[in-house]
């Protein structure tokens, strides 16, 4: 029976440990980049004799939002297609075949509209999805403590952070 060693090498775990929290720290300073997953026809998911007009009227859809479709992919299907093809209730030439196996996604990834439908004549009983995706909205500025403007000498949490972390990560990195 043969004993495996396992090498130990704490300098390389050390920067590694450091790098992941300087990405986790970058990424909570970011903030604003929340994405959603939208289930498509909510309880009722993809199918027929819904009304996805109706659906998807009050709803705000965003850049880095994903649709999910869920269905039977023994009948029905979800293409992506243009405008005209949306209208007529057409999947050829179309953009994008989202289905793989009845419980797919779709990541919507620029700000414009976007036209979904289901073939085999399926969207002629209302399995279509039109939708207008924007970038999300900027947040409201936090209303401040006092009327002054921001002094020019209290560093921001980024430029604090930075300078307290680029001594460390240098050493980290370059001085193993």
């Amino acid at each position: 029976m043969s004993r495996f060693k396992c090498s130990r090498n704490p300098g390389g775990m050390l920067r590694m440990w450091w790098w992941w929290w300087l990405m986790a720290a970058a990424a909570a300073m970011v903030g604003g980049c929340e994405a959603n997953l939208i289930k498509v026809g909510g309880k009722q998911g993809w199918g027929p004799n819904v009304n996805y007009t109706e659906w998807a009227k009050n709803k705000h859809f965003y850049v880095g939002d994903w649709l999910y479709f869920i269905f039977d992919k023994h009948y029905f299907t979800v293409f992506e297609v243009n405008e005209t093809n949306y209208e007529r209730c057409s999947e050829q030439e179309f953009i994008t075949n989202i289905t793989k196996g009845g419980r797919d996604v779709f990541n919507l990834t620029h700000p414009r509209p976007y036209y979904f439908l289901s073939s085999g004549g399926y969207c002629w009983h209302g399995m279509k999805l039109a939708i207008n995706v924007t970038h999300m909205p900027a947040p409201a500025p936090s209303p401040s403590k006092s009327n002054a403007p921001p002094s020019a000498s209290s560093p921001t949490p980024i430029i604090l952070s930075i300078a307290l972390l680029c001594p460390l990560l240098f050493k980290f990195f370059f001085h193993a």
